[in-house]
């Protein structure tokens, strides 16, 4: 990994003062991950140029992975991080420059409290998003930016482009605000952090951030990504941001959470549901305290992780795994693809879901429903806008997921009347439970994948056979979509997925449960409906066939 930092300002050779770095040494700082070095290629009286040259060991950069991280065999030492900017250089920049990101230099001290003209570049650097998003994200500050998008391979340009840009950035920018703005800014284009987050992320984001992050215009963004999508980080973040800026902390939210492939989960998603293992996965890989590890992202990780159920895949279509669409055009930078028509904007995938099967819903006149594994409520909110959905319940075998789910829904300020309307209650939906029963309409949205196979017959006798719901919705994703995302070879879209069905697998498993419970089926696509390979999402509309035991 490279980073150049170039000066003209005369004499140039004050570069060395300010980044307390002598033009003359080679400097070495050893990295639990490899080894920085900071040296000089050119250093004269009009231009001075100190690089920042970081090599990554691909074995210590597993041996240091934490213990719960997902095991991908060999993309533990094959992947682009000994070559590709990320989390590991900002980290390593931090590091190696810490004085001079403070701002501090006794002998030039003037020279570190102003602007001075300086070029920046990054010869590969991961830009989930494309070159569109490091323009909104460094022009904001000052910066002219140039950001090209590397082929994946020049000899065969009908491959197209490749997830990484050239940078280049130019500009009169105070060389303290120059380092912070690529320290955090690095692993939010990378949209991945390669070492523990800890709960002193928030601290040091603030920090670095001092200045310049809470009149950004897109520091929602910002800080999702910075802090790996964890919700509980986030919310302490714009909270601590809101008191900077005129903001209210509930306007910082994201509408609908930003996740991305291979990156890191988020404490809002859908929580799965099951048996005490399964309760300690949703534990482990989604909803951790502060001060744990997140999913994915505990200790240093190779690129190339599985992708989030509710990644950025579109309704228009798919996109090529790495925030960018498939026919190479670029993205809004936040993982969302422009639409077709002039400001319209692409919906993710997630949203897409929650739609089709309160839609679904309204089309069978249900009444009653049970969100079967709610996580944090995002089905049971679109449901509670509905006033003619007269009771809407949530059940999941987290109380984490529970708490979260009451904080979103806002349930101490709801009004008496929709208060009345919302039930959330504890279960396992492996066991026979009399409150499950007596409900319109149940919803297994992206939960049966998290079952081990053994124990769907459970799953199926207590829904199915027990509480015998009018109508069941099951949502679940289609594995032969995983090729229009940038997988590796037999990776899931997400570490706590049991399996992935086909369109044929799906159909099978759904036809078995009509045939042994009573139930008639309607299949339906979510998302695009590829010509080849199927939607990303597949639902089914489950009835019970009357006068069937």
């Amino acid at each position: 990994m490279l980073l150049t930092i170039s000066t003209t300002l005369r004499p140039a050779t004050d570069l060395g003062f300010l980044l307390h770095k002598h033009p003359d040494r080679v400097q070495e700082f050893e990295r639990s991950f490899g080894v920085a070095r900071v040296f000089y290629p050119e250093a004269g009286e009009d231009r001075c140029t100190a690089a920042l040259l970081l090599e990554v060991d691909p074995v210590r950069l597993a041996r240091s992975r934490g213990s719960s991280s997902p095991d991908f065999s060999l993309g533990q030492y094959v992947n682009d991080r000994p070559y590709a900017a990320s989390s590991l250089l900002a980290s390593a920049l931090a590091d190696v420059f810490r004085t001079a990101r403070a701002g501090r230099c006794a002998s030039r001290q003037d020279l570190a409290d102003g602007p001075i003209p300086l070029e920046i570049t990054l010869p590969a650097l991961p830009c989930r998003g494309g070159a569109d998003l490091a323009h909104r994200l460094f022009g904001p500050l000052g910066w002219e930016v140039d950001a090209a998008p590397v082929p994946l391979d020049p000899g065969f340009p009908e491959w197209g482009e490749s997830r990484y840009v050239r940078l280049a950035l130019r500009g009169s920018v105070r060389l303290a605000d120059a380092l912070n703005h690529l320290y955090v800014l690095l692993p939010v284009l990378d949209d991945a952090k390669h070492y523990w987050l800890a709960g002193d992320e928030v601290d040091k984001l603030v920090r670095a951030g001092e200045g310049w992050l809470a009149a950004h215009p897109d520091k929602g963004l910002i800080t999702r990504r910075y802090l790996g999508r964890r919700w509980a980080l986030t919310r302490t973040a714009f909270a601590r941001l809101a008191e900077l800026g005129d903001d209210v902390e509930e306007s910082l939210d994201p509408p609908v959470e930003e996740e991305h492939a291979a990156e890191g989960d988020t404490a809002e998603e859908h929580v799965p549901v099951g048996d005490t293992a399964e309760e300690r996965a949703v534990v482990d890989d989604i909803v951790r305290e502060p001060d744990a590890e997140a999913s994915g992202d505990a200790g240093p990780r190779p690129d190339g992780g599985p992708i989030p159920d509710d990644g950025p895949v579109y309704g228009d279509g798919p996109t090529s795994g790495d925030g960018s669409a498939p026919d190479g055009g670029p993205t809004s930078g936040d993982g969302s693809a422009p639409g077709d028509g002039a400001g319209e904007a692409r919906v993710p995938l997630n949203t897409l879901r929650r739609e089709a099967v309160v839609a679904a819903l309204e089309e069978l006149g249900a009444r009653t429903v049970l969100d079967l594994g709610c996580g944090s409520g995002q089905l049971l909110s679109a449901l509670l806008d509905r006033p003619a959905f007269a009771k809407v319940a949530g059940m999941d075998v987290s109380a984490r997921a529970l708490a979260l789910a009451k904080r979103r829904l806002r349930a101490e300020r709801m009004p008496d009347a929709k208060r009345s309307r919302l039930e959330l209650f504890q279960g396992s939906l492996t066991y026979t439970d009399a409150r499950l029963a007596g409900y319109d309409a149940a919803v297994l949205m992206e939960v049966v994948e998290h079952v081990d196979p053994p124990r769907l017959p459970a799953l199926e006798r207590v829904v199915f056979g027990t509480a015998r719901p009018a109508h069941v919705i099951v949502t679940t994703p289609n594995v032969e979509h995983n090729v229009r995302y940038e997988l590796l070879a037999g990776a899931r879209r997400h570490p706590d997925h049991r399996f992935e069905w086909s369109r044929a697998e799906f159909a099978r498993w759904v036809a078995g449960v009509c045939e042994t419970y009573g139930y008639a089926a309607d299949l339906r696509p979510v998302g695009v409906d590829d010509p080849e390979v199927g939607p990303p999402t597949q639902m089914a509309v489950l009835s019970r066939v009357e006068g069937r035991p």
